[in-house]
């Protein structure tokens, strides 16, 4: 699944082993087939072609997509999800059963910004510097979003596909909600080896996160764009 170069090299040596792997991954996904070499025969004779996902796009370590919102309420997203499938941390029900989740109303169009955690050196990486950047670039949170945000982003992304975008999880930067623990938590759209999640990560402005995720907040909408 490579050309020679000038210098002989095939052009995937310079290609992590692990995005490498996302792709193919990705691409086996999208064909529903569970032989890789049938994927890269597939696009290398042109039978698949593979296009931009119209769904996502990205621009200096940000990513931009869309969610719409369907009203669901906190209890009621546990059932959806996991009927479909997907697993749901212990804190993240918590969050989804708290009276402080409260949904927006069904049907409006959401512009998310994902910011990436690679964006930030490690000692910048906490919540407050990656709130002043939403601040900076005059994206909503807090109190201004839903946490109903990560369940859309969960629902409408598989674990192939946020590998495909080098994330392991995206977190969406609400105003925490405290778990049983008396905990404030974030819910996040987390993949793990042993398959998707809904997780809910401690969140206190000092707290430093890692570099293999995105934070995602809500970027405002012109007046009478909303539908």
């Amino acid at each position: 699944m490579g050309c020679k170069g000038d210098k002989g090299l095939f052009v995937t040596a310079k290609v992590e082993l692990g995005k490498l792997n996302a792709l193919v991954k990705n691409l086996m996904s999208q064909m529903d087939t569970t032989d890789p070499n049938e994927a890269v025969r597939r696009v290398n004779s042109g039978e698949w072609v593979v296009q931009p996902d119209p769904r996502r796009r990205e621009m200096d370590g940000v990513i931009y997509f869309s969610v719409t919102t369907n009203g669901t309420s906190g209890s009621d997203w546990g059932s959806r999800l996991e009927k479909k499938g997907l697993r749901i941390w212990e804190w993240a029900k918590d969050v989804l059963n708290s009276p402080d989740f409260k949904p927006m109303k069904a049907g409006i169009t959401l512009e998310i910004a994902v910011i990436r955690g690679t964006r930030f050196i490690d000692s910048d990486r906490t919540t407050k510097n990656v709130r002043a950047e939403g601040n900076r670039r005059g994206w909503k949170h807090g109190n201004d979003i839903s946490p109903e945000i990560a369940c859309l982003i969960r629902e409408k992304f598989t674990d192939e596909e946020l590998e495909a975008m080098g994330l392991w999880w995206i977190v969406v930067m609400h105003e925490p909600i405290n778990d049983s623990d008396g905990d404030p938590n974030l819910l996040s759209a987390f993949r793990y080896d042993d398959g998707r999640w809904l997780d809910a990560d401690v969140d206190r402005p000092g707290y430093e996160w890692d570099d293999d995720g995105g934070f995602a907040f809500v970027i405002p909408q012109v007046a009478g764009t909303q539908h």
